[in-house]
């Protein structure tokens, strides 16, 4: 009789599993629903669908996903990144590296064209092709008299790890090959101190190109890597096939909770890839200390500078190369704004919320204590570069009143909120300036 009662009530065990199964995915369809609403701004079964991988909500900054090894060695500018195709649309990595539409020098077709350089490392990059793709800056000019009827052209000059005194090197060379700009935007300030720390720390001259771009050419052209520089390689291998499936994958979901499911896999994956990339260059770092047979040659010090010292001279190479870029361009009576980006590390009024803190924030970076006492070093170099008229943008506090997440990694990046804030930041400044000297002008 009771083996009866049991048998009678599997069926309602299983009936009422059934149906608490079901719920549970119509509720995780509806919480994936909002989440791709509030991620995407658009609802998940009407959205515009994309072949771009980019415009999938994964940030792929810094991910290399068809060449592991995507600088080469430059005579002139340190390193660039290889000229190839680029996964944006409209977008390539030109003759000379840089992520834009254009080859460069290049020359102007028509008598109205406006040519913009923006100059400095990878923030400064992101910042050029959000200009190209959204014309926030040039929305700002064209409410100026002279320039309203102005064909605004964006030439990037910028690359990941790039830092001064680069940008004045490269400003110089390009001038030189006879480049046109009608106004210079440096952005820069992270790169300076963050980099060069690294670059102290490795006994290498402040001044010199990143360290961390440089020793992995280096250790190639040496043909010398460890073996857990392998193993991280191997990994990053393993990584990237898997991201680019994953994407594939997230551009066929046709339910909000495999889109979700499928974003968070992808994104965990393209953090794996980072962490092995960063254990890969400190490998080939280490092995750089020891490269006195190397066929490279990098100017280093005797031994590591006191933060004192060090992060002073930093400051002061940092200023006296935007001081040269300023009046180099000052003779060709060129509009030149320097502007010093907000980064996570550098302390504010701004409140984080939790998720962004566990993306924008990294214990084991060895950024935060370089913008923590690199900032303040920059700080005691305004009132030189304001002497020397420089048009000096201090964006540090942009963010502040910014409640939603801007950051997209631990190091130094935005996401397109963040971007669209700080575009506005930088269009919004450089009118007011022009403004100013409009005004001046007229008074004279």
């Amino acid at each position: 009789m009771k083996d009866l009662k049991v048998l009678q009530k599997e069926p309602q065990f299983l009936t009422i599993a059934l149906i608490n199964l079901a719920l549970l995915l119509v509720f995780l369809e509806l919480g994936s629903l909002g989440w791709y609403f509030v991620k995407h701004k658009q609802f998940f079964y009407t959205r515009e669908k994309t072949e771009n991988k980019s415009d999938l909500g994964i940030n792929l900054e810094g991910v290399r996903l068809n060449k592991s090894i995507v600088e080469r060695f430059h005579p002139f500018f340190g390193f660039i990144q290889q000229p190839s195709a680029d996964f944006r649309p409209g977008f390539k990595v030109n003759n000379y590296g840089f992520i834009s539409p254009y080859d460069y020098p290049l020359k102007k077709t028509k008598t109205n064209q406006f040519f913009i350089g923006v100059f400095g490392g990878s923030v400064a990059s992101d910042y050029a092709i959000f200009q190209v793709q959204n014309q926030i800056l040039p929305k700002y000019l064209k409410q100026l008299p002279g320039l309203k009827d102005k064909e605004f052209v964006i030439l990037s000059f910028a690359t990941g790890g790039y830092k001064q005194p680069q940008q004045l090197l490269i400003l110089n060379y390009f001038l030189a090959l006879g480049q046109e700009l009608d106004m210079v935007v440096n952005i820069d300030g992270f790169n300076e101190v963050a980099l060069s720390n690294l670059n102290n720390k490795n006994q290498v001259d402040l001044a010199m190109p990143s360290i961390q771009h440089i020793s992995p050419l280096a250790n190639f052209a040496n043909n010398s890597l460890s073996t857990k520089a392998m193993e991280a390689t191997l990994r990053i291998q393993e990584n990237k096939t898997r991201i680019n499936e994953g994407l594939e994958s997230l551009q066929h979901c046709s339910l909000a909770a495999c889109n979700a499911l499928t974003s968070v896999y992808v994104q965990q994956l393209v953090n794996n890839y980072k962490t092995d990339v960063l254990k890969f260059e400190e490998e080939r770092i280490k092995q750089q200390k020891n490269g006195s047979g190397s066929v490279i040659y990098i100017n280093t010090n005797k031994s590591v500078l006191q933060d004192s010292v060090a992060f002073k001279n930093m400051a002061d190479n940092w200023a006296k190369s935007s001081i040269f870029m300023h009046k180099v361009l000052s003779a060709s009576n060129v509009p030149y704004f320097h502007v010093l980006q907000p980064n996570q590390y550098y302390q504010t009024k701004r409140v984080f919320g939790e998720a962004e803190k566990q993306i924008a924030f990294n214990k084991e970076t060895p950024y935060a204590k370089s913008v923590q006492i690199g900032y303040p070093a920059l700080f005691k170099n305004f009132p030189n570069l304001e002497k020397n008229n420089i048009n000096l943008l201090n964006a540090v506090n942009v963010f502040d009143k910014t409640k939603e997440a801007v950051y997209v990694d631990s190091c130094c990046h935005y996401n397109q909120a963040g971007e669209l804030v700080f575009s506005n930041y930088v269009g919004r400044s450089i009118l007011e300036s022009l403004r100013k000297d409009e005004a001046r002008s007229k008074k004279k």
